[in-house]
């Protein structure tokens, strides 16, 4: 059994109201350098907290989690590079310096919930069974 780490994925469609429905789940197992993402979008739960909200942004947005956690998406979302007070530096890019970017707090429709831990034999096995648990 190896320790790991995740966070539910929330759409906030407005943020003022602080109401959510959880989409996915991010998952990280240092042991086994497994970082994953698993969703569902539900439009009819989320359309119930806001009419207007745009589906396909949520997705969208999905999408991007998912390239973070392949490691793809760094130049577009700053990944690997932190800001100091003399400019900016390149950071290692690796699957913990990722998990960090995705669980940070942040107020946009796309949110992480609190980091919550485990022990797991299967990575994958146990990001499934999270995404039926909290999100199906």
């Amino acid at each position: 059994m190896t320790p790991y780490q995740y966070v539910t994925l929330r759409c906030v469609p407005r943020v003022e109201r602080e109401e959510f429905v959880n989409v996915g789940v991010v998952l990280y197992c240092p042991d086994e350098k497994f970082l994953g993402v698993r969703s569902a979008v539900d439009p009819a739960r989320i359309r119930a907290l806001d009419a207007h909200v745009d589906i396909d942004a949520v997705r969208a947005a999905l999408d991007a989690v998912d390239q973070v956690c392949r490691g793809e998406a760094h130049a577009a979302f700053g990944v690997g590079v932190r800001a100091t007070a003399y400019g900016s530096r390149a950071q290692k890019d690796d699957a913990s310096t990722r998990f960090g970017f995705l669980k940070a707090p942040r107020s946009t429709v796309l949110q992480p919930g609190p980091v919550h831990g485990g022990v797991t034999a299967d990575p994958a096995r146990t990001l499934e069974h999270l995404l039926e648990a909290l999100v199906l």
